[in-house]
């Protein structure tokens, strides 16, 4: 695989940054390529005749995930705690802290099997930058309308007092196990290069009436076994490639790691108070320019 130390670097802090913000890492690590004319690294195949640039990509999340884990950590430790608990006691207790847990476990089904049984189209839709592109507008359609309906809704909210107000929002411990399905469906779009996993799981929370950051907080902790998953399965098809290669994998993992740290910092904080509307009209510029170099000025069709 003909990568260079700049290549696998940008790609890299590309990747753990965009993979928290709503603005879809795959999207954007089909496109930039594309643009920057490194296409030789989506079309080396020795990788077992395969592409490598994939295997590549998604080996990163290895480092954004880990930097996930250790970000919620206190969660993570809960999730361990709770299912030792509820095999030991036989139930499942609904409602409290724990069940957040089941409803992590729940909602990362979805996306799981998805991934494994339309594995080979979504290997196709990662090569073609011009799709990624048009989905990178769409996803910013999704955004738009979900921060829309917020607003709607908050504008009715407004006619009641502040502890009425505050009833009106739910808590991650009182939803179902069916709106966590919800939500894990809606983080299926992201396996398609050009929509967000954040984005469209915090428009799915928005949906069932969670906070801003009530919902980034369950999108970040559902896309974590997805992301590792991800990674770990694509890792192997790196074997057999220079030390060297596997020297930048693994310099592009912490580096993604640490990228998707202070992302995740920067936006549980924003969305204290933040909107989805900047996000959107970022992935509505960003494809719309991409889809106009890529035609009309690089001859891309594809």
């Amino acid at each position: 695989m003909h990568l260079t130390i700049f290549q696998a670097i940008v790609l890299a802090l590309l990747q753990g940054v965009t993979e928290l913000f709503p603005i879809s890492s795959l999207g954007h690590t089909v496109i930039l390529p594309a643009l920057l004319g490194w296409g030789h690294l989506e079309t080396d195949t020795s990788c077992g005749g395969q592409s490598c640039f994939l295997p590549f990509i998604t080996s990163l999340h290895l480092g954004t995930s880990i930097a996930l884990l250790i970000y919620f950590w206190r969660d993570w430790l809960q999730v361990g705690q709770t299912l030792v608990v509820s095999i030991r006691d036989g139930e499942v207790k609904r409602g409290g802290p724990s069940w957040v847990s089941w409803l992590i476990i729940i909602g990362s089904i979805p996306a799981g099997l998805l991934g494994v049984f339309l594995e080979t189209p979504l290997k196709d839709a990662f090569s073609s930058p011009l799709l990624a592109a048009t989905f990178l507008i769409v996803n910013g359609s999704i955004l738009f309308a979900g921060e829309q309906m917020r607003r709607r809704s908050e504008a009715k909210l407004s006619m009641l007092s502040p502890q009425e107000r505050e009833a009106q929002f739910r808590t991650l411990p009182s939803l179902s196990w069916k709106e966590a399905v919800v939500v894990g469906l809606a983080q299926s779009a992201a396996l398609i290069p050009g929509f967000s996993r954040s984005g469209t799981t915090i428009v799915a929370g928005l949906g069932i009436h969670l906070t801003h950051e009530d919902a980034a907080r369950f999108s970040f902790l559902l896309g974590t076994p997805i992301i590792f998953a991800a990674g770990a399965l694509e890792v192997p098809q790196l074997f057999g490639q220079p030390a060297s290669i596997l020297l930048l994998v693994f310099v592009g993992a912490v580096l993604s790691g640490i990228a998707a740290y202070l992302s995740t910092k920067f936006l549980m904080k924003y969305f204290e108070s933040g909107r989805l509307d900047p996000f959107a009209y970022y992935c509505w510029g960003a494809g719309l320019v991409s889809l106009i170099l890529l035609w009309f000025v690089l001859g891309v069709h594809s």
